[in-house]
């Protein structure tokens, strides 16, 4: 089931309204990822206010959440003596089989499995488990635990009674998947008929045509015997398996899905739409037609599901900017909320979580005013709404406006008084930690410079030098500590770099001018704690996410690492090969993470290990281009790290996500200076990066895109190209549901779904849906399921992936054969 963005206060409005002192506290599963810590926040914020109690569970990956299943969600149901209660995920299972994880499987066949356990799934990843999506609440719904429910869709009446799992829509569902919506709905609707993979082409009946046989034969079922245990409808489930032949500790095997297209019983569907009815069957059909006109019309839904789960994976809304409008909705929305979702939403950028899921940033012509950056429009659409609800929280006094006259073009540094804790605009370069490091570091470890200047290499060291001496900046004054440096400096150093910067290729390094049209439009945003500090949204993402990679006290641990393993000690033995010391190490982190973020002493702490995280990514990036250490296989491009000082820092999937965007945002720019625009016909290359974890014998890989996930559009091209998009789901729904009335073949119906989609491949090739998005989570089941390398997929994101130590080449002479992007 799915609650539309409309309705987004239903749920908590219903729990405000019938909790009771006797009520089960609220668990709450999290990620460990700033966007969702910041979610987290939020949600807490609200649940204190109404005294609801909670209780917050860190979740590391597919086993740990397995393991929380088992231990704490299981016990809950009402038929293990428990409660029921509310379980709600904040960046946790939106891609695979959520119950199943869970273990919330029904015992007997008319056993309830949540029973009374309500899972609210909240998680901006994609693609959407559609079962989570579209899924009834279990296969013995009866008519009081359906009712407000219509075709997967929760309307105005609906009461939670019995448990289940609802996704909270930020508008995809209802914009997006009105195709797989049609077909889940009746693939559930269908009886169970078996289906040998036969060609249902072969006899003589009237409906069928030549011309289709080879479209037919490549659909769901290729004679594959275990297609419903182990292909069912996508992706989500094969994202967790390893090879059964590795010694690596896997994640609980997943049982059958329930409700599912081809397994188990049939399941019924109460719905007003005539998508839920059965195909009408003529009295004078033969039992043998009747069968091979189903089977036909399932392998045709079946391949609408698979074509959704083979688009990549990609990233919508952040769920932190989900839960403030849940806030807003309720009318509770305040500056330290409104924080909060800034701090996640600028986050999503740092990690290169975009529309083409992980993948550099996005650039677009240089002549063209098209918008750049994370998220293209609605990117840009959900800044704007930020920085109206800045204006509003935080109206500026007389004082201010009279400061702002003289100082527009200076970013904020202190507070405009002891109590000063207002949110400001502030025109912020693309610097990294300007604030707190002096203006020389902060140029030359920033990802967009070191790109765009080749700061790997002495060439590039010196044109950074002559790009400050055109600015009129001496050495000595811009090593020096940011806030020490000149006044005058400071004042026109906006201005200079909107001068110069163009020179050397830097368009974007500071918003332009503010304009009555375009308003602050590229603006940072700034929050001062009185005379305490003062700290942009993306120095504190930027030092909460080195908490969860490194940890306050990761630099002498690291430190000792690398004396062990230069001689300092006993050689390095595998240790911990589960990771279960490592899982239990990163939870630590999220706590000091997650009080950080309310404490402005902490955040300040934490300073030099984002200092030293950054540093490292620069030394680590410079060797590896410097020596030409990175090899260009088939599909993708690839980089090593095996040795050196900060090879420990790597093992977390997180910061080794980092250093991949780094160097791909480094062979991106080669790319168009070598070629006028970006490889593979300007989808960019690929870049898969490994890093050994000695302790646990097992590389680390993650795979990024090659940030070519199509051109951003002007607004009103993008707001046309919406309209008739919707216009024509909504047409072809409208079809597909008369035919389904008036039972006809779907001969004529699936020619025209295919001329449909040859009208929008033809309109604009680089924004075909899927066009340019991280395929690597796909890509790395299918080498799993066709060799023998021991391999685990246990992320949440699903771009990363651990590689026993001696099966590292034959992973990736594999992967090299497979399509990484769409």
């Amino acid at each position: 089931m799915y609650l539309p963005r409309s309705l987004i206060s239903h749920l908590y409005l219903h729990l405000l309204q019938t909790h009771h002192p006797l009520s089960p506290p609220v668990v709450i599963l999290v990620a460990l990822e700033p966007d969702a810590l910041c979610a987290c926040r939020i949600l807490t914020s609200l649940l204190k206010r109404d005294y609801i109690p909670h209780k917050i569970q860190p979740v590391s990956g597919y086993a740990d959440l397995a393991n929380v299943g088992q231990n704490v969600i299981q016990p809950m149901r009402l038929t293990d003596g428990g409660q029921g209660g509310i379980v709600i995920c904040l960046g946790v299972g939106g891609l695979v089989d959520l119950g199943a994880i869970l273990g919330l499987e029904a015992k007997a066949e008319e056993e309830d499995p949540f029973s009374g356990v309500e899972i609210w799934l909240i998680d901006a990843r994609r693609p959407w488990y559609l079962g989570n999506v579209f899924g009834t609440r279990s296969p013995a719904s009866d008519g009081q635990s359906t009712a407000g429910i219509e075709s997967g869709e929760i309307r105005p009446h609906y009461r939670p009674s019995r448990g289940g799992i609802i996704v909270f829509d930020d508008g995809d569902i209802e914009e997006e998947l009105a195709s797989e919506r049609v077909a889940y709905c009746a693939l559930e609707a269908m009886p169970n008929v078996e289906d040998n993979g036969e060609d249902l082409d072969s006899s003589d009946d009237e409906s069928s045509s030549p011309s289709r046989q080879s479209k037919k034969r490549k659909s769901w079922f290729d004679g594959e015997d275990d297609a419903a245990s182990d292909s069912d409808s996508g992706r989500p489930h094969q994202r967790r398996r390893s090879n059964s032949s590795s010694s690596i500790p896997t994640t609980p095997t997943r049982p059958a899905r329930r409700g599912l297209i081809s397994t188990g019983a049939p399941q019924p569907f109460v719905a007003s739409s005539p998508t839920s009815s059965p195909l009408p069957l003529l009295p004078t059909d033969s039992p043998r037609n009747l069968r091979r006109r189903l089977l036909r019309l399932r392998r045709r839904h079946e391949a609408v599901l698979t074509k959704y789960y083979d688009l990549g994976s990609s990233y919508s809304e952040p769920i932190s900017s989900l839960l403030y409008s849940l806030a807003s909705e309720l009318g509770r929305e305040d500056n330290d909320l409104l924080w909060h979702a800034i701090v996640g939403v600028t986050s999503l950028e740092q990690y290169g979580r975009s529309p083409s899921g992980v993948s550099i940033a996005q650039t677009a012509s240089h002549h063209s005013n098209a918008p750049t950056g994370w998220g293209g429009t609605r990117g840009l659409r959900i800044r704007q709404l930020l920085r109206d609800e800045v204006r509003r929280l935080n109206p500026p006094s007389q004082v201010d406006s009279e400061r702002t006259t003289f100082s527009s073009d200076v970013i904020p540094t202190t507070a405009q008084s002891p109590t000063d804790c207002a949110i400001r605009l502030s025109p912020e370069p693309q610097f990294l930690l300007i604030r707190h490091w002096s203006l020389y570091d902060s140029m030359l470890h920033s990802p967009y410079l070191s790109s765009r200047l080749h700061i790997w290499s002495e060439a590039g060291r010196k044109r950074l030098h002559k790009l400050l001496a055109k600015m009129g900046v001496s050495l000595t004054q811009c090593k020096q500590t940011y806030t020490h440096m000149d006044m005058d400096l400071k004042r026109g150093l906006r201005s200079k770099l909107l001068t110069f910067a163009p020179m050397y290729g830097l368009e974007g390094v500071v918003p332009a001018e503010a304009t009555a049209r375009s308003g602050k439009e590229g603006w940072g945003f700034v929050r001062s704690w009185g005379w305490k500090a003062c700290l942009s949204a993306a120095d504190i993402g930027v030092v909460v996410g080195a908490i969860l990679e490194v940890g306050k006290s990761g630099i002498a641990n690291i430190d000792n690492v690398y004396t062990e393993a230069n001689g300092g000690g006993e050689p390095k033995t595998v240790s911990d090969e589960a990771g279960t010391k490592e899982g239990e190490e990163w939870t630590a982190r999220f706590w000091e993470a997650y009080d950080a973020l309310q404490s402005i002493d902490d955040l300040k702490a934490a300073l030099p290990t984002a200092m030293y995280l950054h540093r490292a990514i620069l030394r680590t990036g410079t060797s590896l281009l410097a020596k030409k250490q990175i090899k260009h296989l088939n599909a993708f491009r690839m980089a090593v790290v095996r040795d050196g000082p900060d090879v420990a820092l790597f093992t977390h999937p997180s910061a080794l996500t980092k250093l991949a965007l780094w160097v791909g945002e480094a062979v991106a720019e080669q790319e168009r200076e070598a070629r006028g625009r970006l490889g593979r016909g300007g989808k960019g290359t690929p870049l898969v990066v490994a890093a050994l974890n000695e302790g646990r014998g097992v590389w680390v890989v993650v795979g990024t895109g090659g940030g070519g996930g199509g051109v951003v559009k002007s607004k009103e091209a993008i707001a046309e190209r919406e309209k008739k998009k919707k216009a024509k789901e909504e047409q072809k729904a409208e079809k597909e549901k008369k035919r389904l009335e008036e039972g006809e073949d779907e001969e004529g119906s699936e020619e025209s779904e295919s001329e449909s989609e040859d009208d929008d491949g033809d309109e604009d090739g680089s924004t075909k849906r899927g066009s340019g998005r991280n395929k690597f989570g796909n890509a790395f089941q299918e080498v799993v399921d066709e060799t023998n390398a021991r391999v685990r997929i246990d992320s949440f994101e699903n771009c990363v992936v651990e590689v026993k130590m001696e099966d590292l080449a034959a992973f990736m002479e594999a992967l090299s054969m497979k399509a990484v992007v769409g």
